[in-house]
């Protein structure tokens, strides 16, 4: 099972974001887009969520094409997307919003503690952090099949950051989150393997496995590493299943 674009090509106006672009996240896993701003990640997202249309190419859930399913269809059978902004209700309080997802919200308050005391709060007067953990609550609570988020950890402290990676490693479900760099300390949880896809400029540059992308970005920049997990099987695949395995040249 997994969700994937296939040659996916997404436009605003004269402007070709997405070039052909090919890539698969497996379920259950988390699967990484990497990429500065401009570079296409957010728009991938998009395009998995159908929040965008294509102007070619398709995306494939769980083997079934579901290009021309609009975004709510999606929504309805499973996928759940967390944008970068505007990610919750601000007139509504704490407690509002995640009763929205779900009418038992401990296990949101599970995840992240530091809700409890803001649950009578208006979400729109919390801090960048605050709402993100918000809005990544709320996914939980959705339980979703497919979740997408948006740099998940942004405004976060290292430690709750590290916390939201650690919760979303561990759902069973498939995971596509949107960052700018891999996140430091990364613990992939025993059996399941991570995959990142870099995109630059539009096209995927490469696809492989979490630690090879972490050796790849230390390569580059003299450090060591900063990844921990298993390798797991299929490291350096030479392209069985598309988007895996190999670069793919710059559209």
């Amino acid at each position: 099972m997994s969700i994937a674009l296939r040659h996916a090509r997404v436009r605003y106006g004269p402007l070709e974001a997405l070039h052909g672009v090919t890539l698969v996240a497996p379920d259950p896993g988390l699967t990484v887009l990497l990429g500065r701003n401009g570079s296409g990640r957010t728009t991938a997202l998009r395009a998995l969520a159908g929040t965008v249309p294509l102007s070619g190419g398709a995306v494939v859930w769980d083997g079934a094409d579901v290009t021309r399913l609009p975004a709510y269809e999606r929504a309805r059978r499973g996928l759940c997307l967390v944008p970068e902004r505007r990610a919750v209700f601000g007139s509504l309080t704490v407690r509002e919003n995640l009763e929205l997802a779900a009418p038992d919200i401990a296990t949101a308050l599970d995840a992240y503690p530091r809700l409890e005391p803001l649950l009578p709060r208006r979400a729109g007067t919390l801090s960048g952090g605050e709402q993100r953990m918000l809005a990544l609550s709320r996914a939980l609570l959705a339980r979703a099949r497919v979740l997408l988020v948006d740099e998940p950890a942004q405004g976060m402290s290292p430690t709750v950051a590290a916390r939201t990676y650690e919760l979303l490693s561990g759902l069973d479900a498939c995971v596509v989150v949107a960052e700018q760099r891999l996140p430091p300390g990364l613990r992939v949880p025993a059996g399941r393997t991570t995959y990142v896809h870099e995109l630059r400029r539009g096209s995927v540059v490469f696809s492989g496995e979490a630690a090879e992308a972490a050796r790849r970005t230390a390569g580059r920049q003299g450090t060591t590493p900063g990844m921990t997990g298993p390798r797991g099987p299929g490291a350096g695949r030479t392209g069985r299943e598309p988007g895996f395995g190999r670069p793919n040249p710059p559209g």
